[in-house]
């Protein structure tokens, strides 16, 4: 009997003694990794200025931008914004509102090359015209939510058929704020 008690002994204090090694617990916890750097989806908006050139005419050009990129795939962003600008010169001065479409390609992390295209209107005190962008850019992130950006378009209108494609070039630098 007393052997008898001796085994159900040792069985219980060896099944305790297995279950114990269960309860250690770890002394630091098990690290977060979060992806950092730029993150080019999103909504954004910014502000700009710059210069534009129709024939022998010089403008000034403010304005400001809005819009939204995603990511297809690995380096390609695509978007889509709006832009309004005001021009002046010592003659004439106007509004130019645009749709756009972008397409770009990410050269770095922080290096966006892109290309753009839209369709707007032009409007002063005397005329409104309907107007087309074609043109490219760089915007180049600051932190993961600045970024700065110069942009080139030739612009064309569709009142005037005997004119050359592209009737106006603009170029303009930027900011950019990215939620």
């Amino acid at each position: 009997m007393i052997r008898t008690a001796l085994a159900i002994t040792a069985a219980l204090l060896s099944t305790a003694a297995v279950s114990a090694a269960d309860l250690i617990i770890p002394t630091s916890p098990e690290p977060i990794y979060e992806a950092g750097g730029v993150s080019w989806e999103g909504l954004y908006v910014g502000a700009r200025a710059g210069g534009q050139w129709f024939t022998a005419a010089t403008y000034g050009v403010v304005g400001g931008v809005v819009g939204f990129n995603f990511m297809p795939a690995d380096h390609v962003v695509l978007g889509a914004e709006a832009t309004a600008d005001y021009t002046w010169n010592n003659v004439r001065q106007g509004g130019e509102y645009f749709v756009n479409i972008r397409g770009g390609f990410l050269a770095s992390e922080a290096v966006l090359i892109y290309a753009l295209g839209g369709l707007g209107v032009y409007n002063s005190s005397d005329r409104t015209v309907g107007i087309f962008q074609l043109g490219g850019g760089a915007e180049f992130a600051l932190t993961d939510a600045v970024s700065i950006r110069g942009e080139v378009v030739g612009q064309g209108d569709y009142a005037n058929n005997n004119s050359p494609f592209f009737d106006t070039a603009k170029a303009t630098v930027g900011v950019a704020y990215h939620f």
